[in-house]
């Protein structure tokens, strides 16, 4: 039997960053506009909305340019390709914290390709969490 236990480290985004390219699990803090009615002037006030705080799969990069061609440094960025940038920076949602991805099941490594994929996932699919 595999274990499927995994220990979380979170790092605290003000004082290191991830390597360029690393995939991570980064919490982001922000204001969720509550109302959606609410008129362009008001809209444009950072105080309103909900407050959030939520974890979410990103990359971390040196340098990203974005679809509209703005170039952004040290930014962590989603499937989506939105940008947030580590917190403390001038960013609408900023990252507070952010954890390297736990292993693929029953493996130590990110990522099997090939031939290998096959095996490695029924080899997981046999595994138990610790109790």
């Amino acid at each position: 039997m595999t274990a499927l236990n995994t220990v979380v480290t979170w790092v605290d985004a003000r004082e290191r960053l991830p390597r360029s390219g690393t995939p991570v699990a980064a919490a982001i803090t922000g204001r969720y506009p509550a109302d959606r009615a609410l008129d362009s002037e008001s809209a444009a006030d950072p105080a309103l909305g909900e407050e959030f705080w939520l974890v979410r799969p990103m990359t971390f990069t040196t340098l990203h340019w974005s679809e509209d061609g703005a170039e952004h440094r040290d930014c962590f960025v989603d499937s989506d390709g939105v940008v947030r940038l580590p917190y403390g920076l001038s960013s609408a949602e900023t990252v507070t914290h952010w954890a390297e991805l736990p292993t693929l099941p029953g493996g130590t490594t990110h990522a099997v390709l090939g031939e290998d994929a096959r095996p490695a996932l029924q080899n997981a699919w046999g595994a138990r969490p610790l109790t």
